[in-house]
Order: C-alpha cells, then sequence, then structure tokens
C-alpha cells in the first residue's frame, strides 16, 4: 500500500455553519448534529482503513478537536482561502476526504491508497458531479486554483484539468454523498 496520509478536511460542528443546505430539511441543530454523525462515522472508517491520518479542521481550535474525537489524532488547522487553496495545503502523498459520503469506508479508503502504487492520482466520483476522494502522489496546485467548488462541474473540470497535464488518474466506483435535503433519502441510518 502506499505511503499516503489520509487526510480528513472538518469542520466545527456548530449549529448554523456545519451543512447549511440540509438546515431547511433538518433545522440548524439537526443539521450539525447529522454532520457530528458523519464525521464519526469518517473518522471510525478511517481509523479502521490502518493509513496514516490528519485531520484538518476549521471553525474550531485542534484542542477541541482532540477533545471530541480522541487526543492521538494529528489535527491541524485548514488555513485561510477557499476550499481549493485549503486542500492544496495538504503535503502529497495524500489522499483527500470530507465526511458528507458514509459510503467511504475503510475497504475503498484501502483501495484508493493502492491505486496510488500505480498512478499519480485517483479520484472517487460523487454522484452529484464532485467527487468525494482525492489521492496525490505530489502536489497539484493546478487542481485546485479558480474551481467553483460545490458544483456539480466539480469532477469535470478536475478529470480536464488532469487531462490538460496528461495525468490519466485511477478512478474509484461513483458513491452519493450528504449534501442536500434529496440526500438524506438514500442514508436514512443517517438522517435520524
Amino acid at each position: 500500500m502506499s505511503a499516503a496520509r489520509l487526510t480528513i478536511f472538518a469542520r466545527w460542528p456548530e449549529a448554523g455553519r456545519a451543512k447549511t443546505r440540509l438546515i431547511p430539511a433538518l433545522g440548524a441543530e439537526g443539521a450539525a448534529a447529522l454532520y457530528r454523525r458523519l464525521l464519526e462515522h469518517t473518522l471510525r472508517e478511517a481509523r479502521a482503513s490502518g493509513l496514516p491520518l490528519e485531520l484538518r479542521v476549521t471553525g474550531g481550535e485542534p484542542a477541541r478537536f482532540h477533545d471530541w474525537l480522541g487526543g492521538d489524532l494529528a489535527v491541524v488547522d485548514q488555513g485561510e482561502g477557499d476550499l481549493g487553496a485549503r486542500m492544496a495545503r495538504a503535503a502529497a502523498p495524500a489522499i483527500l476526504i470530507g465526511s458528507d459520503c458514509p459510503d467511504c469506508d475503510a475497504a475503498m479508503l484501502r483501495r484508493a491508497a493502492t491505486a496510488l502504487e500505480r498512478a499519480p492520482a485517483v479520484v472517487g466520483p460523487a454522484s452529484d458531479g464532485g467527487y468525494y476522494l482525492l489521492g496525490m502522489t505530489r502536489p497539484m496546485p493546478f487542481l485546485f486554483h479558480e474551481m467553483a467548488w460545490s458544483t456539480e462541474a466539480v469532477l469535470a473540470e478536475t478529470l480536464r484539468r488532469f487531462g490538460l497535464q496528461g495525468i490519466s488518474p485511477a478512478m474509484l466506483p461513483e458513491l452519493g454523498d450528504i449534501d442536500t435535503p434529496a440526500d438524506l433519502a438514500r442514508f436514512p441510518r443517517f438522517a435520524q
């Protein structure tokens, strides 16, 4: 398996700031509670994968994340900027994920790490036109600048940019994620 570090991007589950597109369906407290469950689930799967792990956080001091999720974690502040700027700071080799794809389990994470042994990059496409996972063997800043994040164009634009660089990423299976009220029906165990 590759030496890639699994980097989870996380935010403090503050009501009104976490999973904001779900507030109309769940309310601010409900959306924050859902986010807490999703991040805890993601962290369980990440630990089970056996990959080196790092949590990159925003919206709360790293110590608060340690208190909540365990002091054994490497916790780093994401820093300033849009999502792309924050993702670009993760040191390669790395596998980057969020916490909104419940089906991205330990086996899928190990599969991504194995893919990086034979390809310079790996992508896990999300059913909404984005991606749930991005892995790189080396820094690839061209993937992160001037991207229309949180749109259905992210995956297509990412693949286009890989093509312009002559890079053929390994592709994982498409999975669904939880971003909008319509997504909740596919993941009832998290929607409670």
